[in-house]
């Protein structure tokens, strides 16, 4: 069950060493989704309602038997799902995927056999069955979740603070453990994982923000949650503000040159170049682009891909662009020339 432990640990060490030890809670968390903190305590979670939660291996129960002092134990769910060391029953019983209400009517039947109508109470003291969900990456509160219940991505994202600025778009989901208690049609998820390749999907955040079903999964116990961070392109040359950003999910070149507040008015539109490197190569290829035609929509826009290099040059002095500015400026300089060479002259003539 415990496969991939050293795969998580491995991963989160490398990408925030900080985050394989417990993380401290910035803001109270939404109900049943507990982060594991120094104050982080099992009444805690007693207190959030849960009801229906189902045991599994490594989950303690308090056993107490009223008037039975010598009966009293807390036992653990071993590894094969039952509980073999309450006093003086031989046979286990089975817990796992079972409530502690379940487990206490059955040991209710097997103490009946030696007590005439036993008081018994069963009390979950500890949850350890399941593995916490890991949230890292583009995200403002890298955290590991607690999952005493389903819990979907949505409702995960909000409690590792949303997304930073440098989200691509993408958030991908690494299933490290088979699903413990499958519901009716869950029967695959039960399965066991390969131990070459952990399974995973990917969710667009466009979708998930736009509410579709499919992009808010449940999340489970084990996962590995990585919002996967953008990679830079860069745009220089004539616009406003050239400086790099981050690429976005279908960044195309309009919005690209909106981000850094379009081009300049004398940018030469018809012959924007986009360097781009080649695949399993060191040099690049350039890419002219006629920028002017996609603003008047009589071509499709161009899509970025990470590490482009964006280049708006400038036109011509004598471009049709730019020669009205030419003209005036040439005037404007010999007219300043003027007034400044033999100003006092015309002056003079003026006054007297």
């Amino acid at each position: 069950m415990k496969r991939y432990s050293a795969l998580a640990a491995l991963i989160l060490s490398l990408t925030f060493p900080g985050l394989v030890q417990t993380q401290e809670p910035q803001s109270a968390p939404s109900q049943d989704v507990q982060r594991p903190s120094a104050t982080t305590n099992n009444s805690d979670v007693d207190n959030q309602g849960i009801r229906n939660y189902l045991l599994g291996p490594g989950d303690t129960l308090d056993v107490r038997v009223f008037g039975q002092s010598d009966l009293n134990a807390v036992v653990e769910v071993d590894s094969d799902g039952n509980i073999s060391s309450l006093p003086f029953l031989d046979a286990p019983i089975y817990a796992k995927c079972r409530t502690d209400k379940d487990i206490q009517k059955d040991i209710i039947k097997a103490y009946g056999k030696y007590i005439k109508n036993p008081q018994v109470s069963v009390r979950i003291a500890e949850r350890k069955s399941r593995q916490p969900a890991t949230v890292f990456g583009a995200v403002r509160q890298p955290a590991r979740v607690q999952m005493q219940r389903k819990v979907r991505l949505n409702e995960l994202m909000v409690v590792s603070g949303g997304f930073t600025d440098r989200a691509s778009g993408t958030i991908q989901i690494f299933h490290t453990e088979p699903l413990m208690c499958p519901q009716p049609g869950e029967e695959a998820l039960a399965q066991p994982i390969n131990d070459s390749k952990a399974p995973f999907e990917i969710v667009k955040i466009s979708e998930l923000r736009s509410g579709k079903g499919q992009a808010n999964p449940v999340v489970r116990p084990g996962d590995i949650v990585l919002v996967t961070e953008a990679e830079p392109i860069y745009i220089t040359g004539s616009v406003i503000a050239p400086q790099g950003i981050f690429l976005r999910d279908q960044l195309t070149l309009s919005r690209a040159l909106a981000m850094v507040g379009g081009p300049k008015k004398e940018a030469k539109l018809t012959d924007v170049r986009v360097f781009r490197q080649k695949p399993g190569a060191t040099d690049q290829e350039m890419i002219r682009i006629d920028y002017a035609a996609i603003k008047k929509n009589q071509k499709p826009d161009f899509f970025l891909q990470a590490f482009d290099i964006i280049e708006v040059p400038e036109a011509g002095m004598f471009s049709p662009g730019r020669l009205g500015k030419t003209l005036v400026g040439a005037v404007s300089g010999s007219l300043g020339g003027m007034f400044t060479n033999g100003g006092s002259q015309i002056a003079s003539r003026v006054i007297y």
